[in-house]
């Protein structure tokens, strides 16, 4: 996990308000980038860090929905936070379907921005702590054998082993020696958390919550 400093990205088209804004977010130890439009904002190369962005709802050219639904078709997760001056229901209900943490009118309320912004930095973190460790299990999933792979998925089935081997036509010692290899380098201590790393590579079908 990355040990850069939280972020917050602020699109607003009134240079005042960033500057009030920068300044609130300097005062709490937070770092903020300022951009005036979308298009000044989508040639910013993002951080490693957690990201959050507070969005004015109307922007010259594309507006801030414009840039959450882009966000929403091409599956790109960060948090916004809302602002305006026009706001409505309609257009406040629209954007939190989507996933806005907050829809917030101005003149902003310091105390509710600050609570914004922190849930959205503190999802944002969440979102990044579980895309890197579902990358490194997938990384260790791949180092395992064809057989040893085969041996995993029989295994969270249900299966015992002497059930795998005359599956696979092979000897109970054997897949006793791809059960203890595929254990070591999954780095899983027990039959449960081997079934929950299974779940997250999308190996078994998701559990239904009971009705």
């Amino acid at each position: 996990m990355s040990n850069a400093r939280p972020t917050v990205l602020i699109i607003d088209d009134d240079p005042a308000l960033r500057g009030s804004l920068e300044r609130l977010l300097r005062s709490v130890g937070l770092d903020s980038r300022l951009f005036a439009s979308i298009s000044e904002f989508l040639q910013y190369e993002p951080s490693d860090g957690p990201t959050c962005l507070v969005l004015d709802v109307r922007l010259p050219g594309r507006s801030g929905l414009d840039l959450q639904r882009e966000f929403v078709a091409t599956n790109k997760q960060i948090p916004i936070i809302f602002i305006t001056g026009y706001g409505d229901i309609p257009m406040s209900v629209q954007a939190m379907k989507r996933g806005a943490i907050d829809f917030l009118i101005k003149p902003l309320c310091t105390s509710e921005l600050l609570e914004a912004i922190h849930l959205g930095l503190a999802r944002d973190r969440a979102q990044r702590e579980s895309a890197n460790s579902l990358r490194a299990l997938t990384e260790r999933f791949e180092l395992l054998s064809a057989r040893e792979r085969e041996t995993m998925i029989e295994v969270v089935r249900g299966r015992r082993s002497k059930e795998i081997a005359e599956g696979i036509s092979i000897s109970t010692c054997t897949v006793q020696t791809y059960r203890i290899s595929m254990m070591r380098k999954m780095q899983a201590h027990s039959l449960p958390e081997l079934e929950r790393m299974a779940r997250r590579l999308s190996l078994l079908p998701e559990k239904r919550n009971a009705s």
